[in-house]
Order: structure tokens, then sequence, then C-alpha cells
């Protein structure tokens, strides 16, 4: 082995970088697993908040506010009707169950991407206080599916202003 080799310099440095597609090996896992990443956040699959961690064909984005009076959930569910949906609440944890059926039409056709989900899912959101169940109410508008929650008056009562020193 030469002594030159041993000195670091632009020939050493290219040929570790330079492999195959011009990048170093690092560089191209890096892209790679990336890639596989987007690829599986895009896919649909996402962990369902259910008791098993289970995985479900596709769950329902959801976001969950509060004001001082309630809790409010709201569920997108793009092309399903409000027959396809089942909620319930118990011990403080909010279930969402539905299903969405694929359209089937008897013409042949090719496929070349399909990006709709389809199939059941269940989604479990445990409620970040005591609300009145009895008193809830869900509305169903343009595949949004909105819960209203009245908080406890527990709830209401334990709300505290802290003042802020400087």
């Amino acid at each position: 082995m030469a002594f030159s080799n041993l000195i670091p310099g632009k020939k050493k440095e290219q040929s570790l970088t330079r492999r195959g597609n011009g990048m170093d090996p690092f560089t191209r896992l890096q892209h790679e697993m990336d890639r596989l990443f987007q690829e599986f956040r895009g896919s649909g699959l996402v962990p369902s908040e259910g008791f098993g961690g289970e995985m479900s064909a596709w769950a329902p984005a959801v976001n969950l506010t509060e004001n001082e009076k309630e809790v409010r959930v709201t569920a997108e569910l793009p092309g399903m009707d409000e027959k396809d949906v089942d909620v319930e609440i118990s011990h403080n944890v909010l279930t969402i169950k539905g299903e969405k059926k694929e359209e089937h039409k008897e013409e042949e056709q090719n496929v070349y991407r399909m990006e709709r989900r389809y199939g059941s899912f269940v989604r479990q959101i445990e409620l970040p206080l005591e609300v009145e169940s009895e008193k809830a109410e869900a509305s169903f508008k343009n595949g949004v599916l909105t819960i209203h929650l009245p908080k406890s008056g527990e709830a209401q009562k334990n709300v505290r202003k802290i003042e802020v020193k400087s």
C-alpha cells in the first residue's frame, strides 16, 4: 500500500462518495428510508387508537377542541352517510365506528392507480375531562361528523385563572 493512499485527499474522498448513482451508500440509504416512510404515511395505514394497537385499512382524521362549555369532536368521513357511522361514549372514551363501502360498477376498467380507501374503522378517543354523555349530540353534514359533548358541571367549575407574574 502506498503512503499516499493513507493521506486523505480528493481521490479517496471521491471513491467513497461516488458509487452507483453518484451518492455515498449512507445518503442512498437515507433517501430510500425517507421514500419508504413517505409511502407508508400516504398509504392510509395508520394505527387505530383501539386497545390492541391493530392496524386498520384507513382511519378518519379527527379534531378535538374545547371551549368553556363543551368538548367538540369533528371527524372527516368523505363518501359516507350518517347511517354508516355509529357513535358511543363509555367511561369517558368516545368511540366512532363505521364502514366505507367500495362502489362497484359492472363495466370493465383498467385501473392505473387506486388511492381511495375502503373498509371498516374504529377510532377511540379518551376525552380530556368529564362530559355529560346523556346530553351529547352528533350531526353529519357534507362528509363531516360533528359531536358536541357538554362539559359536566364539575369540569366547568374546575377552571381556574392563574395569574402570571414577572
